[in-house]
């Protein structure tokens, strides 16, 4: 993403997970900002060329670096030099859990995903609510949800206000129809983008905006 982005090897449950990290800088503008925690974002799906460096995924890094935290992406298995091979979602959900155990066992969390990832970051959350004190978790970012193709986790009620749920309109992967089916039970909030496409093209700047003005807003 930038000259300060560090490339990390973690050991996960298929073998070794590639990573890529990005932190504030020591002199940004806003105080304070290098102790915000760390956000862990999840790339779309790997069959249709999902990976870490995904222009959506690489957004709300720039988004949550911006804002003081930490952002850690990774190539889910069989990605990039992840070793493994695509475990539709089940195994996914375990790397991103060893990701968030290797580069954030403690302290304030985020989780963020797009499309698969998305609904990756929802079943590692199940989990994780186990694991921590609701207190620890700062916001949830689930941008162009794969609602349509996966069984997506409810929010706990109790993250609402922390979480933010952004949709194109016209979205031709991820109809926004079945994304408001999956919020409505929930009562969750959706971000829709007027005439937004699943990859937000030529959108990425304003959905950025949108992450960091959630960001802002002292859910975290």
């Amino acid at each position: 993403m930038n000259a300060n982005t560090q490339k990390l090897w973690i050991q996960g449950p298929a073998g070794r997970i590639e990573v890529l990290v990005d932190a504030p800088a020591p002199d940004a503008a806003e105080p304070g900002l290098a102790a915000k925690g760390v956000a862990v974002i999840a790339h779309p799906h790997p069959l249709f060329g999902g990976t870490m460096d995904n222009k959506v995924v690489q957004t709300l890094a720039r988004a949550f670096v911006s804002k003081g935290w930490t952002s850690v992406r990774f190539n889910f298995r069989g990605v990039g030099d992840t070793e493994g091979v695509h475990d539709h979602g089940v195994g996914e959900a375990q790397d991103f859990l060893a990701v968030v155990q290797h580069l954030a066992p403690v302290g304030p969390l985020a989780l963020a995903g797009f499309s698969f990832g998305a609904f990756v970051a929802t079943k590692a959350l199940d989990v994780l609510l186990q694991q921590r004190q609701l207190g620890q978790f700062g916001p949830l970012i689930l941008v162009g949800t794969a609602a349509s193709r996966f069984e997506v986790s409810q929010i706990p009620a109790d993250l609402h206000e922390r979480t933010l749920v952004v949709h194109g309109e016209l979205d031709d992967t991820v109809p926004l129809s079945d994304v408001m089916n999956w919020a409505r039970p929930q009562v969750l909030p959706v971000t829709v983008v007027p005439g937004g496409s699943h990859f937000f093209h030529g959108q990425l700047p304003l959905l950025k905006s949108l992450v960091v003005r959630h960001l802002s807003q002292g859910v975290s």
